[in-house]
């Protein structure tokens, strides 16, 4: 027997799922996360692309990295431990080779348009903001992620998004230089989320994105190493879903700016459940590796949730939790 919910009637028309920040307009609220879904490049013959809200690109530095040595992943039993190195090619093979590549895939969906994010990472600030002026030239990115959870390597290796100090200055660097909208992803890995969220905010940032994943470990009993070469690593997946839940909303309730909410999103009502939190839009990323066609099997399941759930416009879900 069928227990789902069902509507009363057809709805007049079809659901609204489109969403808005920083200037932006997406198609619907799901965006692939970045070190999940390459280039975007990578998934033309997996994904309809031009069905996504968006994507976010692989970390991008200043110059290109090979990453950290294998092994890099490992499974567990409710997500997922990396420790890539944030391996890319660099920003300025980025904007010569797979922007360009982007662009023309997206002139042939029919003006089915889908937004294209750059990640940016550094381990100074200078090096954040030479990869945002590179990125500057580059045509067709709708907006800069960037990402703090990097050791800041001219300070003695503290984290930039765990210190409030460091954060501040990295944001407001960026946004001195940034010519497009700046969302900044938070690391998990401090004691007040609220306080780093006001201090991105106050720094300039245009936008929120949270949660990164969270420092964890695991060992192989059986030869006493761990399962990871770089010993610690980040955990995903929907093991952090509860807690990353948490931090949305209270980052959302902490500042003014637009959330954009991730962490073990596996399905529509994972969305959903992100969005009354206070999400405007959400990026989905562990799933990818389980599922390479998960963005879209999400965003197609979305379709059919607002039907049944009777929601004309799914953004004005967003901080709708009935406390």
């Amino acid at each position: 027997m069928n227990f789902r919910k069902q509507p009363d009637r057809d709805m007049a028309q079809p659901p609204d799922l489109s969403v808005s920040f920083c200037g932006i307009t997406l198609k619907n609220p799901i965006i692939a996360a970045s070190g999940t879904f390459g280039y975007g490049v990578e998934f033309e013959d997996v994904v309809h692309l031009h069905k996504l809200g968006g994507l976010v690109v692989k970390g991008l530095s200043r110059e290109p990295m090979i990453g950290n040595p294998p092994p890099r992943l490992w499974e567990t039993p409710a997500g997922m431990l990396n420790a890539i190195g944030l391996q890319n090619i660099g920003v300025r093979a980025f904007v010569e080779e797979k922007l360009p590549m982007l662009n023309a895939m997206r002139a042939t969906a029919a003006k089915q348009e889908f937004a294209v994010f750059a990640n940016v990472f550094g381990y100074t600030a200078a090096d954040y903001v030479e990869v945002v002026r590179v990125l500057n030239d580059g045509e067709g990115i709708a907006g800069y992620e960037i990402n703090v959870s990097c050791p800041n390597t001219a300070d003695g290796g503290i984290v930039f998004g765990t210190d409030p100090r460091l954060l501040d200055e990295v944001v407001a660097a960026v946004k001195r230089v940034a010519t497009r909208p700046v969302i900044v992803k938070l690391s998990p890995n401090v004691t007040s989320i609220p306080q780093m969220a006001k201090v991105a905010e106050q720094a300039g940032a245009d936008a929120l994105s949270l949660v990164n994943t969270f420092v964890a470990m695991a060992i192989d009993v059986e030869t006493r190493r761990p399962r990871i070469a770089n010993v610690t690593a980040g955990l995903s997946g929907p093991a952090i879903k509860p807690i990353a839940v948490r931090m949305v909303y209270e980052a959302f309730r902490a500042v003014k700016i637009p959330v954009i909410g991730m962490g073990g999103i596996s399905r529509a009502a994972d969305v959903a459940e992100f969005m009354l939190a206070g999400a405007t839009a959400i990026e989905i990323g562990t799933a990818n590796y389980w599922d390479p066609c998960a963005t879209e099997t999400i965003a197609e399941e979305m379709l059919r949730w607002c039907v049944e759930h009777r929601v004309e416009r799914l953004s004005t879900w967003t901080g709708g939790v009935v406390l």
